[in-house]
């Protein structure tokens, strides 16, 4: 009778257990607002592999594709942009952890760093897309002459070429735009002292993932 009654005790806590499906608290362990973020981080991941992987289908059905590195300035500009905004990622990370121990001033100082260096992407970019298009570069198409060296002799310029280029780093240049503006309202925000932990987390869960973003795209359509 006791073991029967030990059953019916721990049938009974386990209904009264509450379900982390029953309303109240998140039931993956985590904030909403960080759950929301992460939600929305999956389904623009989903929209970039769509970018990228369409590129790739016009790249390949083209048969033709021109060099990369006749037309843009990898070494002066896209590589330096690229490696800025990586830094960028670091000091998101330093404002992070700086925000975890309550230093307000850092957290400020690394946020406004980290503008910066969206700004200096940004700039570059602008940079890089009025030189393209000076060299005819346009989203309907090619326009102008073709640079010696960037396509076999005779071969026609690939429409898709300049329009994947303008829709996949444009579709980038808005999401580091938009991560710009997030940051500093963040940090005024920390300088004002109203800015949590969690929140300046959940801004650097973005920019990281912009910088992420920007590898990939980096690696298909300047390098390989």
């Amino acid at each position: 009778m006791e073991q029967v009654g030990q059953v019916v005790q721990r049938t009974e806590e386990q209904v009264l257990e509450p379900s982390p499906w029953g309303g109240g608290q998140s039931p993956f362990a985590v904030s909403w607002p960080k759950l929301m973020m992460w939600l929305f981080l999956l389904s623009d991941a989903l929209t970039f592999a769509a970018l990228l992987s369409g590129y790739m289908v016009a790249r390949l059905t083209a048969g033709v594709w021109p060099h990369q590195a006749a037309i843009f300035n990898v070494t002066f500009v896209v590589g330096p942009m690229t490696f800025i905004l990586i830094c960028s990622s670091a000091t998101m990370a330093v404002a992070v952890g700086a925000a975890r121990r309550g230093e307000r001033r850092l957290v400020v100082r690394y946020l406004l760093l980290t503008v910066l260096g969206g700004l200096a992407f940004l700039g570059m970019q602008a940079y890089e897309w009025t030189h393209f298009i000076r060299e005819g570069g346009r989203l309907t198409g090619w326009a102008g002459h073709v640079p010696e060296g960037v396509l076999p002799p005779g071969a026609a310029m690939p429409a898709m070429f300049p329009a994947t280029f303008f829709v996949t780093t444009g579709f980038h240049g808005a999401h580091v735009t938009s991560g710009v503006i997030y940051l500093l309202v963040k940090a005024v925000q920390a300088a004002r002292g109203r800015a949590s932990a969690e929140s300046v987390e959940i801004a650097g869960l973005y920019w990281h993932f912009v910088d992420l973003v920007w590898v990939f795209i980096f690696t298909m359509l300047y390098l390989i």
